[in-house]
């Protein structure tokens, strides 16, 4: 049977997405092509073209996957155990730092895809909900008196400027002899003491 022959029922998209990740975790974005991922594969040059128009809508999908994958993994931490909102807050902290330094390379690819000229209504969608998550968490929070007044969604932005920090330090090298998960404890520690409301 050809390669191309034994992908079906849209395995060979999944397979293309999941390579095309190695290959920007490896190489970067210029490092991507249709016709590199098809070789890889081994399925024809023609093949990639029945899931992707262009190298552009190659991106597009790996950004949508990305957000979509966030996505799924902060949810679950806001939602899973239902516990103490702040608890919940920092395995939410948690779950973003995981993810945006095992996934570095396309963690970049997705806000630079957000935030293109042109870029799809459903890929800002996507982006804009791991915001929300956070936001939701604060509301819940305020309302039960575990977090201090004020938009939900500005306390979520700074929440997510210092993890998205933490991440970003840790992936350039920059925390020295620091250990990663004992400033990633700290950060959060920090974070839930200055969201809390003032005695």
């Amino acid at each position: 049977m050809a390669a191309d022959e034994s992908y079906h029922h849209g395995n060979l998209r999944a397979a293309l997405l999941e390579r095309a990740e190695t290959v920007l975790a490896e190489a970067g974005a210029e490092g991507l092509s249709l016709r590199g991922l098809a070789r890889d594969l081994g399925v024809s040059h023609a093949a990639p073209a029945r899931h992707f128009r262009d190298r552009q809508a190659l991106l597009d999908a790996l950004a949508v996957s990305g957000f979509t994958a966030l996505n799924a993994r902060m949810r679950a931490a806001a939602d899973g155990a239902r516990g103490p909102v702040g608890v919940r807050l920092a395995e939410l902290g948690q779950a973003y730092l995981g993810f945006a330094v095992g996934h570095t390379a396309l963690l970049d690819l997705m806000f630079t895809a957000k935030h293109a000229d042109g870029s799809s209504a459903e890929l800002r969608e996507l982006g804009h909900e791991s915001l929300r998550i956070v936001a939701e968490l604060m509301a819940e929070g305020q309302r039960d008196g575990a977090v201090r007044a004020g938009d939900p969604v500005r306390l979520a932005q700074v929440a997510f400027s210092t993890v998205h920090g933490l991440a970003t330090l840790a992936v350039a090298g920059l925390l020295e002899d620091s250990p990663l998960p004992a400033m990633t404890e700290l950060a959060l520690e920090v974070v839930l003491a200055g969201l809390r409301p003032a005695v």
